[in-house]
C-alpha cells in the first residue's frame, strides 16, 4: 500500500513500506525515474532511498495536495527496456587494505578465505546512493558474514575502503570518517565530479567483488584509477 506524508514544508514523501526488498525498490526507482522525466516546474529534486521517494518541490509554486495529485499517475508508471548493469569492482581483502577481516571471520566463525569467498561470490543491488556523494548502499550481503559497527569510527576511511556494517555492504568513494568494518580496498574511482557522471554506480546496478593480489592494486592505482 502506497502511502502519502509530508517533509517540512517543501517535500512529498512517498512510501511503498518499510521492507528492504528488490522489488520495492525496483518500484521505487522507476516513479522517481517518471517524475524526474516529466520534471514538473515545481519540482526541486527527487530523491529515491530503499523503499520511498522525496519530493522535493517550490512551496512558492505549488501546494502539498496539488503535489499529491500530481505525482499519482506516476505510480503505474512501468521498468524501461534497460537492463540493470553489472559492475566489477576489483578489491584486494585483508592485510593493510582490510584491516578488519580477520574480527569479520572471528565474530562469524569463518576464517578470512571464507569471508572473501562469501562477499565476493554475491550480486550486490545498489538500493541507493547517500552519506557522502557516490556511496552506494548494496543490498543481499550473505548473513553469515554480518557484523556489527565499530564501536568508535574512525576518523579517516581511505576512498575505495570496502566495509561492512550489520547486514550490509558498501564501498567509501571518498576519504571520509567511517564506523563500517573494513575488509578491502578496489582501486577503483567511485566519484569524479569533473565527469558528466560523477558516480560510478546508480540505484539499480549490481555490483560483483573481483578479488586482485595487492601486486594488481597498485598496478592499477598507478595508473589513475583512483586518486587520494
Amino acid at each position: 500500500m502506497v502511502e502519502f506524508k509530508p517533509a517540512g514544508d517543501s517535500a512529498l514523501v512517498i512510501s511503498f513500506g518499510e521492507v528492504i526488498d528488490e522489488e520495492i525498490n525496483e518500484k521505487v526507482h522507476v516513479v522517481a525515474r517518471a517524475i524526474e522525466k516529466a520534471s514538473p516546474e515545481w519540482l526541486v529534486e527527487v530523491v529515491p532511498t530503499y523503499s520511498t521517494v522525496y519530493v522535493y518541490y517550490d512551496p512558492l509554486m505549488v501546494s502539498y495536495t496539488e503535489v499529491v495529485e500530481a505525482v499519482k499517475p506516476f505510480l503505474s508508471a512501468e521498468p524501461d527496456d534497460e537492463k540493470s548493469r553489472i559492475v566489477e569492482i576489483p578489491t584486494v581483502y585483508g592485510g593493510d587494505f582490510g584491516p578488519d577481516i580477520e574480527f569479520v571471520a572471528q565474530y562469524n566463525g569463518l576464517s578470512v578465505d571464507d569471508v572473501i569467498e562469501i562477499h565476493s561470490r554475491q550480486f550486490y543491488r545498489v538500493y541507493m546512493l547517500g552519506f557522502t556523494p557516490g556511496f552506494a548502499y548494496l543490498g543481499g550481503m550473505d548473513e553469515r558474514i554480518a557484523t556489527p559497527r565499530l564501536e568508535k569510527p574512525r576518523l579517516k576511511v581511505p576512498a575505495g575502503s570496502v566495509g561492512i556494517a550489520g547486514k550490509q555492504t558498501g564501498i567509501y568513494p571518498l576519504e571520509s570518517p567511517g564506523g563500517w568494518r573494513l575488509i578491502g580496498r578496489t582501486p577503483l574511482k567511485l566519484f569524479d565530479p569533473r565527469k558528466d557522471s560523477p558516480t560510478l554506480l546508480q540505484p539499480g546496478d549490481y555490483v560483483k567483488f573481483v578479488p586482485i593480489s595487492e601486486e594488481e592494486f597498485w598496478e592499477l592505482y598507478s595508473g589513475g584509477m583512483i586518486n587520494d
